[in-house]
C-alpha cells in the first residue's frame, strides 16, 4: 500500500508541475496568439472585400447558427460574414464577402483542421486552393456543387470540405439578405 501511495504522489507532482508550466506558457503567449489571430482575420476580410475598415453589426443571426458575426464595410462595398461550419475533420472558419447585390465577392478560410493534401487544399495558396475559392466569386445564395446541380467543382477527395464551404457561402448570403 505504501508503494502505491508513493507512486500516486510522484504522479500527482509530475502532473502539477506540468500543469504549472503549461499555465505559465499560456500566460506568456496568449496576447501574441490573439494578435496573430486578429491579423489573420483582418487579412481574410481584406481578401474577400477589400475595404479599409469594417463595423461589426449587432444583428440577430439566431436563424443562422453557423454565423459568428456580420461586418459592414465602412466604404459601403458590402458585408463580410464570418462563419464556423463543420468540415470533415473539425470546424472550418470562413470569411465570406457579400456584395450589395447579394453575390459573393470572395471567400477566405481563416482556420481549419482538414486533412493535409485533401480538405486543407481549400485554404491553400496553391493553384488548386485559389481555383477552388475563385469559383465562388459572383455566385448567389443558390450556390451548389456540380454533383448537386450547381457550378462549383468539389476538391478531389474532399467532398465534405467542399460542401461545407459551399454551405457557408450560401448561408452568408442568406444572412445578409435577412438583415436587409
Amino acid at each position: 500500500m505504501n508503494k502505491i501511495m508513493k507512486l500516486a504522489l510522484v504522479l500527482f507532482l509530475v502532473c502539477a508541475v506540468t500543469a504549472g508550466i503549461l499555465g505559465v506558457v499560456n500566460e506568456i503567449t496568449k496576447d501574441r496568439i490573439a494578435e496573430i489571430n486578429r491579423l489573420a482575420t483582418v487579412a481574410a476580410y481584406s481578401a474577400v472585400l477589400g475595404a479599409d475598415g469594417y463595423d461589426t453589426l449587432d444583428a440577430d443571426t439566431s436563424a443562422f447558427p453557423t454565423v459568428d458575426k456580420i461586418s459592414l464595410a465602412t466604404n459601403g462595398a458590402g458585408h463580410v460574414v464570418e462563419l464556423t461550419v463543420p468540415g470533415a475533420q473539425g470546424l472550418i472558419t470562413v470569411a465570406v464577402g457579400v456584395a450589395p447585390d447579394y453575390t459573393c465577392t470572395g471567400i477566405s478560410i481563416i482556420s481549419h483542421s482538414e486533412t493535409s493534401g485533401l480538405g486543407a487544399n481549400a485554404a491553400a495558396q496553391s493553384e488548386v486552393g485559389r481555383s477552388f475559392r475563385e469559383q465562388f466569386i459572383g455566385t448567389d445564395e443558390n450556390v451548389a456543387l456540380t454533383k448537386s446541380g450547381g457550378t462549383i467543382d468539389a476538391l478531389s477527395g474532399a467532398t465534405i470540405t467542399s460542401n461545407a464551404v459551399t454551405t457557408a457561402v450560401a448561408t452568408a448570403i442568406r444572412a445578409v439578405k435577412a438583415i436587409g
